[in-house]
This record gives C-alpha cells, structure tokens and sequence, in this order.
C-alpha cells in the first residue's frame, strides 16, 4: 500500500503517502489500485501527497475505460501489479505485432493488434526528427517480420515525400518469396526503379482541373468540352468521321451566323480549317454549284466591298454534315489518347466557345491553354506518357502484380523529384483512381487498400477543392473510406495544416514529441481521445518515444518504439561529419 485518499475532486484524487518516495523508484506515469477495482495513474506528486487521475476498474478481471462511481476514502491505494498492467495495457488477437516498450513500465512490451489498427484511418504526428519515419517503417516492417500469420495480401501505397523509404522494406522478400516490394519513382534518371506513369486517359474532369490549377468555375465547362472532344481529335478518322464532321461544320456555322465581319469571319474559318479538318471538311474541298467548281478557299475570298465570294455555298455544304441527334459525350475509357491530343481537343473547344470573339471568356480561358502548354514543355509531361492501352483495372493490377503475377504487398510512389504543388496533384489522382476502384467492387470491402501519405499536411489540406469541383478527395475517403475498405495513414509535422475533417476521422494516433502551441491546441481541438494533461506530455517526449491512443489501445500509452531493421534514410544532418576534418 501506498497510502490513504485524503481527498477527492472531479476525477482527482489525493493520497496522502505512506511510503518514503526517496527510497521508492519514480511513481510518475504508474498504475494504482483503489479496493481491487478503480483504477488511477499518477499525474503530479510532492514528497507526501499524489494526484491520480482515474482511468478506469476492473469488473470480473477485465479493465474498461472510464469512471462514474468513485472510491470510497477509506479504501486502500496501491501499486498496480504486473499481471494487472497487462491487463489493463494488453491487447489480444492472432496478429499483434511489438512496437516497443513502455516508457514508464520499462521489462513491458507494447503490442498492437493489426485488425484493430488497420481497420481504420491513422495518424502520426511530432517534430521533424522525433521519430515519424522510424515509427512508421518499423510498424509496416512488424507487420511482415513479425506477425504469426504470414500477410500476403495487404495492398498498401505509400507515397513518400522524400525517397527515405526506398530501401526500409527491401528485405521483407527474405521472410518469404511470396512477399515483395515496389518503388515507383518520380525521377527520370534513376535507372534503379521504375518511373511514374499514369495514361492520360485515365484522367476525368476532376483530375484535369486539378492538373491545370483550375481556379474559375467558368473553366469547367471549357475542361469538360475539350474532354468530351478529344476522342474525336484522336481516333482514326473513319471511325468518327460522322462525329468529327459534325462538330467542325456546327462551329464553323456559328462564326459564320454570329459575326457580320467577313475578313473576321474568313480569318477564323481559315484558322479552324487550317489546323482542324477532316476529308470531307478542308479548305481545298471542292463545292459545285451552276456549272463552276470552286474551293471552300475560294468561296470564302473577300472582294473590296467586303462581300464573300459564295458563302452559301458554304453554309449549304456544311449543313449537311450536321447531325441532328448527335451528343457529345465523355470518353468512356475504352480507347487511348495523349496530353497532346487533349491540347489540340482543348484548344477547338477555346475556339467554340467564342474565346477570340469575347476579350472576357479570353481573359479566363486561354489561362487553361497556357497551363496545358507549360506541362507538355516540362518534363512533367513524361509521368503521363503510355504506349500502350490498358484500363483503370488492368493499372491497378499493373501496381500490384509483377509480369510473373507475384504480389506487392507495398508500393513505394517516390514523389521527392517533383514540386509540391503537383506531388499533391499526383497523389490526388491516385487517390481518386484507388477510391473509384474500391466503391466500384461487388463486394464491398473485400480488397482494402491503405494509402499512407508522409508529409501530409503537403497534400491533406482545407484547399479549394471543395469551391471547384464539388469535395476533397481525402475528406471523402475520410468519411466514406471505411465502409469500403480505403483507409488512410497520415504523417505529418503539422497538423494544423491538415483538413480537420481528416483528422476528425482518424481512430488511432502515434504522436511524438512536438512543442509548437498552434499544432498542439488543433489536435487537443480535434480528436476526442486528447486532453490537457496527455498533451503536456507530448511537449517532453525525447526522440523515439510517443504517445500511443485511439481505438486500438485500451489507454494512452508512452512507447519507446523498437529500431526498424533497415532504418528509413531521415536521419539530421550531422555537422560533425561535415564541417569538421578528422
């Protein structure tokens, strides 16, 4: 026994001591016992009274969380025996894997079931070097070196900020031949891994407004036309040609009605005609009327009282090739075309919707033109380059299974070799890809996929994406994820830069140490496990060691995770080594 309750406030509880605390190891952070049942942790303490926090009781040798009725002041208090701090810590299931050991009770192993864990979304959260990336490849190195049951079929995308995980999981093929691991990179010239591709095709309206930084709501329908043109600005000509004549006669016409210029209608239809045409709609197409033969050229020839030489004729002959129940429609995804493609079917549909007629639509859609121009001239323009068709479906396998159909269990996207602003693009296309993908399977949640994001708050922000395109691809998988079996893992060093919706959803959280009072007072604000008094602790915590809480831990608790076996590459630079001449 440790003493006697000498008085009670909310769940606070004060013991006088009736050990000697010099003689006694350090009480902080342990376990007490009230009458065999209420359980309490010290959280303050002097050389003569503790404050205990209560935490929960024991009812028929099983610990729950959470108190209503308090002790009795007469009851004893005393330290927490072994076989009660497993209890009390312990979880339990086929697959648990060790994180490490217990900050406060240092001969204890701390476990995590993977079910309980992976079932959900995650966090990990601390100061840049307090542990993030360690924490994170010795969970997933764990979960393969670890586990009891061999897991050959998780399907987990890690998108890696900075390339330190490359090498963190290359040995879990050692374990057993039917475990591998990817790297897909965003650099170009390494030659170790393979590069970053997603065929163009694969992208809808979302994802192209997105990749051109739409930020006008007028540019949608531009994006949504020119998506809807492409096919026919693609494809072989005898298989849309009925399509293709279609859309090139209807625009001619309407410069034609709409402008009393002739030179400005004339200049135009040439342009159009020059770079748009098909075999049956050409300036040199020749149109017969009364016995002379003329050129659509010709026909459009201006004399110097401004009148067409036969504009009729022309308006006669393009008419027909107009098809009244024809639609324009979105590609349906059985059929190939490049960013090049999609620039020449951008720029008819800048061109149909009056873009050199109109300086207002010029001023806010010849940007999209511009943007798509500067994308095809850089390099980026390589991670979306495929020679070869495949669907959405046969992608994802393409992630999953190597040529000889062996599994990847984990596949690292290395985004280190591209700016932020289109890294977040990219792992929003994925995400979206991958969350299609899954709502789209028969039986809901039979395949789970868990996209972990390092770096987060690079990606996972309160941005415009709402305003644009109607939701954030994050906070849909946060909210609806789940009951599909998407599931996100989240890294970050602020938080407070995270969606808080995000952040809402999560049900499990590691955080390090971290000191800056912004971030600390957002997750206080965002998840119901925090309070005051386990946050303070965050403010101290020494490198390596974090706070362990959600829905598969029975309580917070310290952790020194174990060191993973081969370390991530996100170690501090060590000015010793380079500064200094030995």
């Amino acid at each position: 026994m440790i003493g006697k309750i000498s008085s009670i406030k909310d769940s606070r509880i004060y013991v006088n001591l009736s050990i000697n605390v010099y003689n006694s190891t350090n009480l902080l952070g342990k376990n007490v016992i009230f009458d065999n049942r209420f359980v309490g942790e010290i959280i303050n303490m002097s050389s003569s009274i503790v404050e205990i926090k209560l935490i929960g009781e024991f009812v028929n040798n099983v610990f729950f969380s959470g108190n209503i009725i308090m002790p009795s002041f007469n009851s004893d208090c005393r330290l927490a025996t072994d076989n009660e701090v497993n209890i009390i810590y312990g979880v339990s299931g086929d697959n648990c894997i060790k994180l490490g050991k217990s900050l406060v009770y240092s001969n204890y192993n701390v476990y995590v079931n993977v079910n309980s864990l992976f079932s959900g979304h995650f966090a990990i959260f601390g100061n840049t070097g307090s542990g993030k990336s360690y924490f994170l490849t010795r969970l997933l190195q764990g979960i393969f070196y670890d586990a009891k049951k061999l897991p050959l079929n998780p399907n987990i995308f890690l998108f890696d900020a900075y390339g330190e995980y490359q090498q963190a999981f290359s040995n879990i093929g050692k374990v057993n031949s039917n475990l591998n691991y990817r790297v897909i990179t965003t650099n170009l010239r390494d030659n170790n891994y393979e590069k970053l591709f997603i065929p163009f095709w694969f992208l809808g309206v979302d994802d192209i407004c997105l990749l051109l930084n739409v930020d006008d709501l007028r540019q949608i329908p531009i994006v949504e036309k020119a998506l809807k043109l492409v096919s026919y600005f693609s494809r072989d000509e005898s298989v849309v040609i009925n399509q293709k004549n279609d859309i090139i006669a209807r625009c001619i016409l309407d410069i034609i009605f709409s402008l009393t210029n002739s030179n400005e209608i004339r200049n135009k239809v040439t342009t159009i005609l020059t770079k748009f045409n098909t075999s049956n709609i050409n300036l040199d197409i020749n149109l017969t009327k009364g016995g002379w033969t003329r050129t659509i050229r010709q026909c459009l020839f201006v004399d110097s009282s401004g009148k067409f030489a036969d504009i009729e004729s022309v308006i006669e002959y393009l008419e027909q090739f107009c098809v009244d129940d024809f639609e324009l429609s979105l590609p349906d995804g059985s059929y190939m075309y490049s960013i090049k493609d999609f620039y020449n079917s951008l720029e008819f549909a800048l061109v149909s919707e009056g873009i050199y007629s109109s300086s207002s639509v010029f001023d806010y859609a010849n940007v999209l033109k511009i943007r798509l121009n500067s994308l095809i001239n850089s390099d980026y323009v390589n991670y979306f380059e495929c020679n070869r068709y495949m669907r959405k479906a046969d992608y994802i396998k393409y992630l999953l299974y190597d040529r000889n159909n062996r599994k990847y269990q984990i596949v690292n996207f290395n985004i280190n070799s591209v700016d932020d602003r289109f890294a977040k693009v990219i792992v929003k296309i994925y995400s979206k890809m991958l969350f299609d993908f899954i709502t789209s399977l028969p039986n809901r949640a039979s395949m789970p996929f868990h996209i972990i994001l390092e770096e987060a708050h690079r990606y996972v922000q309160n941005d415009d994406d709402v305003k644009i395109i109607g939701y954030n691809i994050f906070d849909r998988i946060a909210k609806e994820g789940r009951k599909y079996g998407i599931l996100l893992g989240i890294i970050s060093q602020r938080p407070s830069e995270i969606s808080d919706t995000m952040i809402s959803q999560c049900s499990n959280f590691a955080i390090f140490k971290m000191f800056y009072q912004i971030d600390i007072q957002f997750i206080l604000n965002s998840i119901p496990y925090a309070d005051v008094s386990l946050l303070e602790k965050i403010k101290m915590l020494p490198p390596g060691v974090c706070m362990l809480f959600g829905s598969a831990f029975k309580l917070p608790i310290l952790t020194t995770i174990d060191l993973p076996n081969p370390p991530p590459h996100s170690d501090n630079c060590d000015i010793n080594k380079t500064w200094y001449i030995n």
